[in-house]
């Protein structure tokens, strides 16, 4: 599995950018020229999900946004693989047992230290078919509209993300804006839709992530 989606990107990346630029972040890659390529991210099974606690609801349409949130997780300075694994595991037993959700609320998690995990089941399978998505529980009001990612990290009071963090996050909007035909102009923060201070400091950054993500798709 981890092959075929590594020879996958590989692929993607000499079709549109054609040089790799060694020494990539972890858990992406890196083109010479703004382009869009597909990152590696880790499912559900290569963290050790729990199943679901109840049916995942996938709808038959794109959505028509991204909604950008940050997990208030302790920023950690742990920026392995193993520690996003950990992360994303925590997230759900969150939103499971104390949230009393059937899943993971968010689709897609980007930890601090740029390693990408699928959030709620069925997330990855359906942006990659690009024709339909789950229904998420993470934005009141936008969860039949919208893909919601999330950054690990606690991002109020000045702190910022590390640069493989944002690097990542930056990849994995283009991506899913690639594949479901959403324009930059469509990624929000938490913030825009409800009474939160979510996503912290990546509310006041989206300027510059809606522009680095329209440079990319081009």
């Amino acid at each position: 599995m981890n092959g075929e989606k590594s020879l996958r990107r590989r692929l993607l990346l000499a079709g549109t950018a054609g040089l790799i630029t060694a020494g990539a972040l972890p858990g992406t890659a890196r083109a010479r020229t703004p382009s869009v390529v597909e990152p590696d991210i880790d499912d559900t099974r290569q963290w050790n999900a729990r199943p679901p606690q109840g049916d995942i609801t996938v709808l038959g349409y794109r959505p028509s946004g991204i909604v950008v949130h940050h997990t208030v997780s302790t920023n950690t300075s742990d920026f392995s693989r193993a520690q996003a694994h950990a992360h994303a595991r925590w997230v759900q037993n969150l939103h499971m047992d104390g949230n009393r959700w059937i899943d993971t609320g968010y689709h897609f998690l980007v930890s601090r230290g740029g390693w990408i995990t699928e959030g709620r089941h069925d997330s990855l399978r359906t942006l990659y078919g690009g024709g339909s998505f789950v229904l998420g529980a993470h934005t009141s009001g936008q969860n039949y509209q919208t893909v919601g990612i999330a950054n690990e990290g606690s991002y109020h009071a000045g702190a910022v993300p590390p640069r493989a963090q944002w690097d990542v996050l930056v990849v994995l909007c283009a991506y899913v804006c690639a594949r479901y035909g959403i324009p930059a102009s469509r990624i929000h923060g938490h913030k825009d839709f409800n009474s939160t201070l979510c996503p912290g400091v990546f509310q006041d950054m989206l300027p510059q992530l809606r522009a680095e993500v329209a440079a990319r798709l081009g």
